[in-house]
């Protein structure tokens, strides 16, 4: 047996293996840093889709649900589509002559309606920060009959499709009655 003290410190092996562990710890931290990170993003996308489509929908539910078109003679006096002077809001989809989205003055006129670069605002000015975003489809149908309506288009389905980053998707849907047929 040797009297020999022994030597105080770290051995080499003893080292490499501390520095090994250490990057692995390391490492493993920064694997859960970003996943946090990237799952912190998603339901602020989430929210903005849903911010989105609901300003959608309800900017189109609160529009007009006439028998006529809003620009018709007969509007305010017309108790079925018969009694409109020229135009009479049947087909879905933009009337002739609205072209923007401005000039929509009825709930069917949103019908096909898309945003495919970016978000605008309701006179065509793209919203800045929301370039990412657009509304993939606004669909309008007629419903009255699911609700037992004597006239099955006195009830409007609308489907509103907004698309954000990463491929996040949403979609809303809304009922318009045609509780107030003469009140464009």
């Amino acid at each position: 047996m040797s009297n020999r003290p022994r030597s105080r410190g770290l051995s080499l092996i003893e080292l490499v293996v501390f520095i090994v562990v250490l990057g692995i710890g390391f490492g493993a931290t920064l694997v859960l840093y970003n996943q946090v990170v990237t799952g912190s993003v998603d339901p602020i996308v989430r929210k903005q889709v849903l911010a989105i489509a609901t300003s959608l929908l309800e900017e189109i539910e609160l529009r007009g649900f006439t028998y006529c078109d809003p620009d018709d003679a007969n509007v305010y006096t017309a108790t079925s589509t018969a009694g409109c002077a020229t135009t009479a809001e049947i087909a879905m989809g933009p009337d002739a002559g609205e072209t923007t989205r401005a000039l929509f003055d009825n709930v069917n006129d949103y019908h096909g309606f898309q945003m495919l670069s970016g978000i605008q605002d309701i006179m065509g000015n793209t919203v800045p920060g929301l370039g990412a975003y657009s509304v993939t489809n606004v669909t309008v149908a007629t419903t009255g009959g699911t609700f037992g309506l004597a006239d099955v288009n006195d009830a409007l389905l609308i489907t509103v499709t907004v698309t954000g980053p990463a491929g996040i998707s949403i979609s809303l849907q809304g009922y318009r009655f045609r509780y107030a047929p003469n009140s464009p």
